[in-house]
């Protein structure tokens, strides 16, 4: 029995491996199974199949984890897609770890098949689509590999090199088809049949809102350079950086330590206004995605309306409605990963007046202060204004002392029993949140109404739209100024307002956010309208250029992208059409090759002398020379055979059968006549060719 071959079997293993990771980026599978997986295929990539002498335990063990998983879906402690997933990654470990034969192989790709759809049932994610790459290439190389070696004789070398190039060329061929077959054939997009996004393998959400904002924490969220938010705006800033501050609520109520709201949650409705709109709104199109980690709804300052929000939760997505908060917050009704929604802001230079849904108990927090208040505090801001009473005016001369005076600092080493005191007369240091509460206070003491606000500040630009970081989040003021309402004013320097991760990954992590953005919009958003507008953009006539006469008579012939792409498809269909006529043209063939078998056969059964390597016009130019009765038979029917195989001249239908009938006749009464010969007559030696 030949030893199967070893590269094949790395190349289905790695298979297996690619489809089971398609599954484990949606970061759903539980540890267990991961662990069980990967343990199996290091094991098989060593060519340890440890379960090839006990197959009845192993399957009794996978009976035992089938049973489990339907314990823990009945229990509701698991969904049924990760349930199958998870078991479908059991069932290809088992398999990998088996004897490799005929059967484990089959098992084993089918596996891989069901894992990479189960993958696509979890995640849309562009590391999926490396996974299902790998998984293509590879198992399409092993199972080339497997028919090669089928076809080797025992005990000779299998060609791997020979045939890698054939099966290299054929596997670019086939991935050239299916990308084809994808961009052309009408279909849906991926995000109304599976997953918008998963939680991903590893993934920690890091830049989640709570009640409360307590000051004295050390603001490491600032290096994390993970994406919590994709948004795309109407109209388009066009900027790369965007200078803007994306709120997500208020605090007005400062007990000496954190911040908190004194109203809770009010009205639950499909949208949220919180101010009148106007016609010149600012449209915002969120995402919010999983490293997010919260359910408050984010929008640029200063939102008047959010809602019409989708919850993608791992069985599929769903309407959410919202719900309204204390300090302005409007905070998702259903818990996911992830969200998508619409918000309205009104424009930076609008005068925004009081949010409606602005409380009396909200508007008299504005003056609050802590009970043990350091006196100083009132002290060193009437000092900075110096008389000061214009709200907006006294608000921008603080902020502009704090940036002047203080310094910008993450590290917070110890802590205070009163932070906001050691921050402005002992450390002299600190980070946003201390700069936005010191304004904040500072402003109350003399008597104008301020409220913390925080989110996220700044923005990359990225195919179109703009990404926020987790590093960017951010506190500020809100500072009431009558006549205008809540007017931003940040004391944190600027430099130290966005994101301060390391400035290489940040690079890299927009590299990839560029390629995940691309695969977004190009394959997993890809639908039957994006078809039409790519068919509408190669025959559209090109737009003039800017400053181009206007009196200048537009083309009406179509662009040269379209004769172009007419040219090629033409050369298509040219190909196309040769293959086609080359294959149909084998159909005759293959027919005068079967009639000329059963020609054989009659007269090898007939036992017709014919000398070695005699062909059939041969033995009818010999019979005819002789003068033998079957070359009267054999005459027409050879060349009718001349001319289907050769000559391009098929033969009609009954047209075989009415040949042969006419050849049998022929041979009975030949057999007939060679009875009734004296036995003395010889013939030449007989043998079939």
């Amino acid at each position: 029995m030949r030893h199967p071959l070893r590269l094949r079997l790395l190349l289905r293993d790695l298979a297996a491996g690619s489809a089971f990771g398609a599954m484990a980026v949606s970061g759903q599978l539980p540890l267990w199974a991961l662990g069980v997986f990967f343990t199996a295929l290091v094991l098989a990539l060593f060519n340890v199949r440890l379960v090839a002498r006990h197959s009845r335990l192993s399957a009794l063990g996978l009976l035992v984890a089938a049973v489990l998983l339907g314990l823990q879906l009945t229990s509701g402690a698991m969904n049924a897609v990760v349930a199958a997933c998870s078991f479908a990654g059991l069932i290809a470990a088992q398999r990998m770890l088996s004897t490799p034969d005929a059967a484990a192989e089959g098992q084993t790709h089918l596996t891989g098949l069901l894992m990479v759809a189960g993958g696509a049932a979890l995640s849309g994610d562009m590391t999926y689509a490396l996974c299902l790459i790998a998984f293509g290439v590879l198992a399409s190389l092993a199972l080339a590999l497997g028919v090669v070696e089928a076809a080797v004789p025992d005990g000779e070398p299998v060609p791997v090199r020979a045939v890698m190039r054939p099966l290299s060329a054929g596997l670019a061929f086939a991935v050239t088809g299916a990308v084809a077959f994808f961009v052309l054939f009408p279909r849906l997009n991926w995000a109304m049949v599976g997953p918008r996004s998963a939680p991903g393998l590893g993934a920690v959400s890091s830049a989640g809102y709570s009640n409360t904002v307590r000051l004295g924490g050390a603001g490491t969220i600032k290096g994390n350079p993970r994406v919590v938010l994709r948004a795309l705006l109407t109209p388009d800033p066009g900027t790369d950086a965007l200078d803007a501050y994306w709120v997500g609520r208020t605090y007005d109520t400062f007990d000496g330590l954190e911040w908190s709201n004194v109203v809770g949650a009010q009205q639950t409705e499909r949208q949220i206004t919180l101010r009148p709109a106007s016609d010149t709104l600012l449209h915002q199109r969120i995402e919010l995605l999983p490293a997010y980690g919260a359910r408050t709804l984010i929008a640029l300052e200063t939102p008047s309306r959010l809602g019409n929000a989708m919850a993608h939760t791992p069985t599929g997505t769903r309407t959410s409605p919202v719900q309204l908060q204390g300090g302005g917050e409007v905070r998702f009704t259903v818990t996911a990963p992830s969200y998508t929604y619409e918000a309205y802001s009104l424009p930076p230079d609008a005068r925004a007046g009081l949010s409606s849904a602005l409380l009396e108990a909200e508007k008299d927090q504005l003056l609050a202060l802590p009970t043990r208040l350091d006196p100083r505090l009132a002290q060193l801001a009437a000092r900075v204004l110096q008389g000061e009473k214009e709200p907006l005016a006294a608000a921008r001369r603080l902020a502009s002392f704090l940036q002047r005076d203080y310094a910008y600092t993450l590290d917070q080493e110890g802590t205070s029993a009163d932070p906001l005191s050691d921050f402005l007369f002992v450390r002299k240091a600190g980070h946003c949140e201390h700069f936005a509460t010191a304004l904040t206070l500072m402003l109350r003491t003399q008597g104008i109404g301020a409220r913390l606000a925080t989110g996220f500040f700044g923005g990359t630009r990225v195919d179109g739209g703009y990404l926020v970081r987790a590093g960017d989040a951010h506190a500020w003021t809100h500072v009431l100024v009558p006549g205008r309402g809540f007017v931003t004013v940040d004391a944190t320097p600027p430099s130290h307002r966005s994101s301060q991760g390391p400035v290489l990954l940040e690079k890299l992590l927009a590299i990839y956010e560029a390629v995940e953005a691309r695969w977004r919009n190009s394959v997993v958003d890809y639908s039957f309208r994006d078809q039409f507008e790519l068919a509408s953009a190669l025959v559209r006539p090109p737009r003039p250029p800017p400053g181009a006469r206007e009196s200048a008579a537009p083309s009406r012939l179509p662009p040269p992208r379209a004769w172009a792409t007419a040219a090629v498809i033409a050369f298509l269909v040219w190909r196309v059409g040769r293959l086609a006529s080359r294959w149909t043209g084998r159909a005759p063939v293959l027919e005068a090759t079967r009639f000329l078998d059963r020609v054989d056969a009659a007269l090898q059964k007939a036992h017709v002398p014919r000398f070695e390597h005699e062909t059939l016009e041969d033995l009818t130019t010999r019979l005819a020379r002789e003068g033998h009765p079957l070359a009267l038979a054999l005459t027409p029917l050879t060349r009718r055979y001349l001319e289907a195989r050769f000559g391009g001249r098929a033969l009609r239908e009954g047209e075989a059968e009415h040949l042969l009938a006419t050849l049998r006749r022929a041979l009975d009464a030949e057999a007939e006549r060679r009875a009734a010969k004296p036995a003395s007559q010889t013939s030449p030696t007989a043998r079939a060719s």
